[in-house]
């Protein structure tokens, strides 16, 4: 196993897809998640090309994803990249769901019954920058369950976490991190998710809902003021099968970089100690950060970089897939912080001395 660098997956057809705006509350505002977000990061990662190797990601098996999505979303995506003339971006607007609602996920008219959200657009690039994006997750997982490395890292974008297995919003198409640890599972391993996304992941707490090998956990604006606001609460806990698997932990507007850790020391740690995973899937959303437009937590780079140190000394090997992170200026080097600080928390526990 090397630990002298840390692997990362990008594939250039993910900044194809440029969603223009979205709705909010009314308001048509420019869309927050631009190219600027990838190619922000990209610089960061570059630029430290001893610590960083930007690879292209393996083409993930569409059996892969049909696994864990509903082959109707996939058709509805492919009917955006057939139908949908080039430049064009369709906004689903007519949100139909239930008893009675026969959706054809061929026509684009229907979108809006697999969207939960009017900030999540299609275009003829959604489906392949989506793929490319969900390819990274598995190819840095790859890595990790292969034993090759300890820490990798998918600069996955368009995000993911807030996807289901038949529904997109949040301006998530794939759930890559979940796709990432079912790869990670698959022989029997247990997987650990940790979401640190400034909002709940509630598409990873969906698809593994009743799933006893993988343990969700998410820590995240109160969903009371928050996005995705319906889900993300503590009685959440988990289905029958596996009661327990799931642990949110709402915070306070305004959490700085002290309250964060302490919510780490008091909830995140004791579950990942009491469930013992083989392997941590780190839903690396860093719109925790004090000047993020979408969200309003007020931590520094180097509490960025802190929280990575803490998850990389639990001692497990971690793959990070990006989700959120709005602040571009900023973006690459609070992602390069948690980078870091993962594989030097991760030396420390193995005996290696930390940076």
């Amino acid at each position: 196993m090397s630990d002298d660098y840390i692997p990362c997956f990008f594939h250039s057809d993910q900044l194809t897809f440029k969603p223009r705006y979205e709705w909010a509350f009314g308001e048509r505002i420019d869309h927050p998640e631009t190219t600027a977000r990838a190619e922000g990061i990209l610089t960061a990662l570059e630029k430290d090309g001893s610590r960083y190797d930007v690879r292209r990601p393996e083409p993930l098996p569409e059996a892969t994803i049909t696994a864990l999505h509903d082959q109707r979303l996939l058709t509805l995506y492919k009917a955006a990249k057939n139908d949908l003339r080039r430049g064009h971006t369709f906004y689903p607007t007519v949100f139909m769901h239930g008893e009675g609602i026969e959706s054809d996920p061929s026509n684009i008219a229907h979108a809006g019954s697999f969207c939960f959200d009017s900030g999540t657009p299609l275009s003829r690039e959604t489906w392949n920058a989506s793929f490319w994006s969900a390819s990274c997750a598995v190819s840095a997982a790859d890595q990790i369950m292969r034993g090759e490395h300890p820490i990798a890292y998918a600069l996955s974008r368009p995000p993911g976490h807030h996807a289901t297995r038949s529904s997109f919003g949040g301006y998530c198409y794939l759930a890559n991190a979940a796709l990432a640890a079912q790869h990670l599972a698959a022989e029997g391993a247990r997987v650990a998710i940790v979401d640190i996304d400034v909002h709940h992941g509630n598409g990873s707490q969906s698809i593994f809902w009743n799933d006893p090998q993988v343990l969700t956990i998410s820590i995240h604006g109160d969903p009371t003021h928050f996005f995705p606001y319906l889900t993300g609460f503590i009685n959440e806990t988990g289905g029958p099968a596996a009661s327990n698997c799931n642990v949110n932990v709402p915070l306070e507007e305004k959490t700085d970089g002290q309250a964060y850790e302490r919510a780490l020391d008091r909830h995140v740690f004791p579950r990942l100690e009491a469930f013992d995973p083989d392997f941590i899937v780190l839903a690396a959303g860093v719109d925790t950060y004090e000047r993020d437009p979408m969200g309003d937590f007020t931590l520094t780079t180097e509490d960025l970089h802190r929280v990575g140190e803490r998850i990389g000394n639990f001692g497990r090997p971690v793959t990070a897939v990006q989700e959120g992170g709005y602040y571009t200026a900023h973006i690459g080097r609070n992602v390069a912080a948690v980078l870091s600080g993962l594989h030097e928390g991760y030396l420390h526990a193995k005996g290696r001395g930390g940076g």
